[in-house]
């Protein structure tokens, strides 16, 4: 398979580019450090339509083809995962009002999710549920037009900022999907702070106590809360995840690169010595290939191919892991600099690590991955 950017696509790539080094990059330090996120960086992202990136132009979005959405994940998780992390699960809240809203839903929300006005987040994972989805504890027991809602949502992305929550639960035994507003009463935010990586992703963790949320800020169906609305949310999130893995991947190539040939032992630079160029070597040629397989994937999604999600699989799962190898070894080719907070390879390992967690775990995909290829 052949793939070309179009021109509107490497137009769409430079302007991401520009943003992601200019803007962003300077950043980085200092969202990482401060664990807090730029009110004004939000701001921005909305200006340019990245927050509208998945939604219709008639709510009001700017509208991707699905491979641009990607080159923007990858340029904006070059410069800082934490701002991807944003563009990640705000992306999935659309995604999901688009595939599941109803008109209303849609009218409501999805203009001022494009505009930046509101910001969403991804509200799944539980204390004692992460990748078992299919079993959280929160329950949502029906009473008149609502639903009351007990228990709790925790390592939540965006959860200190976010005004809209897709947050999922059980009814009678069946999982559902519901939108619920930060200032319901009953709904407590807490903020997670000392994560290893993508620090600046403000964190938090929900706790739910008989929160009354109307019935029609039901997604889908009950019944469909997992299988249908979270799993297309997750293609999405897994999709851009694989993406801004390919740019840490790049970033800590970029790095290496630059700092071996300016680095002097023995008199002479260090991109001169065999190992280094071994490991160089390994860099360029997994971060090319987790790249054409996050093409693949972006092929198969945007034409809507059965083969998508587990396209989808593996290509996050080759990426993650490629980031955190070529991380790694840009760590090792700074020696002691690579260990300071002085050069940015440190900050690129700790946020590979990440990768191999989030939207389902590297042994997560593993599983589903080999459970694909036994049904094929």
């Amino acid at each position: 398979m052949h793939f070309e950017y179009t021109s509107q696509q490497c137009d769409n790539q430079q302007l991401y580019r520009r943003f992601a080094q200019q803007i962003v990059a300077p950043l980085a330090r200092q969202i990482d450090e401060t664990e807090q996120f730029p009110s004004e960086l939000v701001r921005q992202m909305a200006d340019l339509g990245f927050l509208g990136a998945l939604v219709p132009e008639e709510h009001g979005g700017q509208p991707l083809d699905l491979l641009s959405f990607g080159l923007l994940n990858e340029e904006l998780g070059n410069a800082c995962s934490s701002t991807r992390s944003l563009i990640t699960v705000h992306s999935m809240v659309t995604f999901a009002l688009k595939r599941w809203g109803r008109p209303a839903q849609q009218a409501q929300w999805l203009p001022l999710l494009a505009k930046g006005e509101k910001i969403g987040a991804f509200a799944l994972s539980e204390p004692n549920i992460g990748s078992n989805a299919g079993y959280i504890e929160t329950t949502a027991v029906p009473q008149g037009d609502s639903v009351v809602l007990n228990g709790r949502k925790k390592w939540i992305t965006f959860g200190q900022i976010a005004d809209l929550f897709l947050l999922f639960a059980r009814q009678n035994g069946q999982p559902i999907a519901l939108l619920v507003e930060k200032e319901t009463p009953g709904l407590t935010i807490q903020p997670i702070s000392g994560m290893i990586g993508t620090r600046g992703a403000m964190l938090a963790e929900l706790a739910l106590d008989n929160c009354h949320i109307p019935t029609q800020n039901m997604l889908a169906g009950v019944g469909f809360g997992i299988m249908a609305v979270a799993m297309s949310a997750l293609d999405i999130g897994r999709y851009s995840v694989a993406w801004g893995s390919v740019g840490i991947g790049q970033a800590s190539l970029e790095a290496s690169l630059a700092y071996s040939q300016s680095r002097e032992q023995f008199g002479q630079p260090i991109s001169k010595f065999q190992l280094i160029q071994q490991m160089v070597t390994n860099m360029v040629t997994h971060v090319k290939a987790a790249r054409l397989l996050c093409l693949q994937a972006g092929y198969a999604l945007e034409n809507q191919q059965a083969n998508a999600t587990n396209d989808i699989l593996i290509a996050k799962y080759f990426a993650s892991k490629t980031a955190m190898e070529v991380a790694s070894d840009a760590v090792q080719i700074h020696g002691a600099n690579g260990c300071s907070s002085d050069y940015p390879v440190q900050r690129f390992l700790r946020d590979a690590k990440v990768m191999e967690i989030i939207e389902g775990s590297h042994q997560m995909q593993q599983i589903m991955i080999a459970k694909n290829a036994y049904l094929a």
